[in-house]
């Protein structure tokens, strides 16, 4: 933005001085001209009375050689008689018009001349005053000069003025593109500062007033979120006291075993629901991946299938929760596990990223997606919700990542979160 306005601000600032400066300097010859012409014809005026004083002879011839020592300009006297005085010169038929009264001034081949009659009792005598070629044109170059300079002295000063004006207005909006970066990112605490100009002011005001009802709408959402999950605390503590009561010892432990798993989801859920929604969190997702995958094991060895695991020996932070990285791979691995045909293997591969963060991959030898593209919330093309899908999506991309889609080597379904590293 300040350099779009420093370019409008010097072009507009451009056009003003061309257009002023421009005709100023295509007149500065005719200005320079007249001005050497002026002082040309007070010349003629001072010599004339000189000579009106003076009358004829040697202080005249004095006078008039001290005048052309000082002077560029050559003056000459022509006296009635025919004779001269000062600078040599050949009477032109301009000078006899003189003599006859009218004085003028006209250009010839040495310059521009001035005449000035003066009447003694003598006669009538003429003063002429020569002008140089160079003196008509003296101080034209050093003007235009000058004027060039005044241009671009204006130019570069309204540039100057235009950036300091850019940056008042650019700095506050920064700022506020940055805040709103981070409320994009999930930092809802994030608050504007309100300067700058009237309308930047009100933008942050409101950008502000939308964070705060952001956070309100999210609080109250995990609120109840939190309280449906403790009302469901009933009826597990029902299936509970049901299971206990089952007459066979086999059945009764199994059914205990989900009514545990059951109640250990609803305990996540609230302590998500209750969880800061800040992003600035991080997790070792090789231990995550490490620990779920034993999880899974066990299920996939009474489907006959194995879950092989290639996971660096170091740690791979990720800007992550921990539970959150868990109930994504536990949907994938799910997914792997429930659509895929019994016996199929799956491949589960966690490489750091040279970047950061780190690639986690899970790939079965199914029969992979039917159409990539077409898989979205709801639906994945295999007789799922896709949801299990959508959920490791939204880990990828809170982590500052991506979750890409492929078809495995073997020929069955590749699922890549792209996790970012943890933010400083």
């Amino acid at each position: 933005m300040r350099r779009q306005l420093a370019i409008l601000v010097a072009a507009t600032t451009s056009l003003v001085v061309i257009a002023f400066l421009v005709p100023l300097g295509l007149l500065v010859p005719d200005l320079a001209r007249n001005t050497a012409v002026e002082a040309a014809t007070q010349d003629a005026q001072n010599v004339a009375l000189l000579v009106g004083v003076l009358g004829e002879g040697p202080r005249l011839d004095t006078t008039i050689g001290l005048f052309n020592q000082q002077s560029s300009r050559r003056t000459t006297v022509f006296l009635a008689n025919g004779d001269t005085v000062g600078a040599a010169a050949d009477p032109s038929p301009t000078v006899q018009e003189a003599a006859e009264g009218l004085a003028s001034s006209t250009e010839t081949e040495d310059g521009y001349e001035v005449l000035q009659p003066v009447a003694t009792p003598e006669g009538r005598h003429v003063v002429r005053v020569l002008i140089p070629p160079e003196d008509l044109r003296t101080g034209v170059w050093r003007a235009r000069l000058i004027l060039a300079a005044l241009g671009l002295g204006l130019v570069v000063v309204a540039m100057v003025a235009a950036d300091r004006v850019a940056r008042r207005v650019a700095k506050p909006l920064d700022a506020l593109a940055d805040a709103t970066h981070q409320i994009g990112e999930g930092r809802l605490d994030v608050e504007v500062e309100a300067v700058g100009p009237p309308e930047v002011v009100e933008l942050a005001t409101v950008v502000n007033r939308l964070s705060r009802r952001i956070q309100a709408l999210l609080a109250a959402e995990r609120e109840l979120v939190a309280d449906l999950s403790h009302r469901l605390r009933t009826p597990i503590t029902a299936l509970r006291l049901d299971s206990e009561g089952l007459r066979n010892p086999d059945e009764a432990r199994r059914l205990g075993d989900d009514v545990d798993m059951l109640e250990r989801a609803v305990d996540d859920l609230i302590r998500e629901a209750r969880k800061p929604t800040s992003t600035d969190q991080a997790v070792d997702a090789a231990a995550i991946v490490r620990q779920r995958v034993t999880f899974w094991s066990a299920l996939a060895d009474d489907q006959g299938r194995t879950i092989h695991l290639d996971t660096p020996a170091v740690p791979v932070p990720v800007s992550v929760s921990g539970p959150d990285l868990a109930a994504a791979l536990d949907a994938l691995l799910q997914n792997a596990l429930s659509y895929t045909p019994e016996g199929a293997a799956v491949h589960v591969r966690l490489e750091p990223r040279d970047a950061g963060g780190g690639n986690l991959t899970v790939a079965d030898e199914g029969t992979g997606f039917d159409d990539i593209t077409g898989i979205e919330r709801g639906s994945s093309g295999t007789g799922s919700t896709g949801l299990g899908l959508d959920i490791a999506r939204r880990t990828a991309v809170a982590s500052g990542g991506q979750m890409v889609l492929d078809r495995a080597t073997s020929g069955g379904a590749s699922v890549r979160l792209e996790l970012g590293p943890p933010k400083v």
